[in-house]
């Protein structure tokens, strides 16, 4: 199993920190940004890894990781994305990489107080079809929000004003090789980017989406608040423990 990084963007959110570097290269309390989802990789037994960035700051990840050894990665490769064409648009240039085979996705900014191996295994075991990892959140409308009828999720709707319930979709998603077919399918939203609501959905339609609720705490950190937030969190306790 292999895992992808999604890294792009312009992080808007967070100008002015931002007009001169990626967001991911932003200090969360003691590491660079990126360092937490590649964390949170290794330590599920991931080893290879795709980090997909864009903008003007890409050679600076090369810089920072280089091979990504230090960090536990066996082979750590880079892509570029070009332009802002949303979170399956970054995916779907994983698909050569994959070669394949099952990936475990995070989201750049995604920081962990707990593992996620127990789940990467669960889907090891999972015969088809993708994983999504909830958390419920006091601020539901600010993520895509899962529709939940007894053990399914049934729909899950992005950035709704009247949440359907408070399970936010985290930035950690597993899927198998169909996801690429599914994003081929895709046509841009209103925003004009392609989706990864869209590609949870066509795996809800499929029956083929599976989703755990994540233990101990977890945030963003694309925002001023959040990226606060995230520091306090890890000065605290720390990240990505067992």
């Amino acid at each position: 199993m292999k895992g992808v990084i999604l890294a792009g963007g312009l992080g808007t959110r967070l100008r002015p920190l931002t007009k001169i570097t990626n967001k991911h290269l932003l200090p969360v309390y003691d590491k660079p940004m990126i360092y937490y989802p590649i964390e949170s990789l290794v330590q599920a037994g991931i080893s290879d890894v795709l980090l997909v960035t864009g903008g003007s700051s890409a050679g600076d990840f090369l810089r920072l990781l280089g091979t990504g050894k230090k960090l536990g990665v066996r082979r750590l490769d880079y892509t570029y994305q070009e332009g802002e064409g949303g979170i399956a648009d970054a995916l779907s240039l994983a698909k050569d990489y994959a070669e394949g085979e099952r990936m475990v996705v995070v989201l750049g900014d995604n920081i962990l107080e707990r593992s996620i191996r127990k789940h990467v295994e669960a889907f090891r075991e999972q015969d088809k079809g993708a994983k999504i990892l909830l958390k419920r959140v006091e601020d539901p409308q600010r993520f895509g929000v899962a529709d939940i009828r007894g053990d399914k999720v049934v729909s899950i709707e992005e950035k709704p004003s009247q949440p359907r319930s408070d399970f936010a979709v985290t930035g950690i998603y597993m899927y198998d090789p169909m996801v690429f077919e599914f994003i081929d399918s895709l046509e841009p939203s209103e925003r004009g980017e392609l989706e990864i609501t869209d590609v949870n959905n066509a795996y809800i339609r499929k029956g083929s989406l599976t989703w755990s609720e994540l233990e101990g705490w977890w945030t963003d950190a694309g925002t001023f608040e959040s990226l606060l937030r995230a520091s306090n969190l890890v000065a605290k306790g720390g990240a990505n423990r067992e």
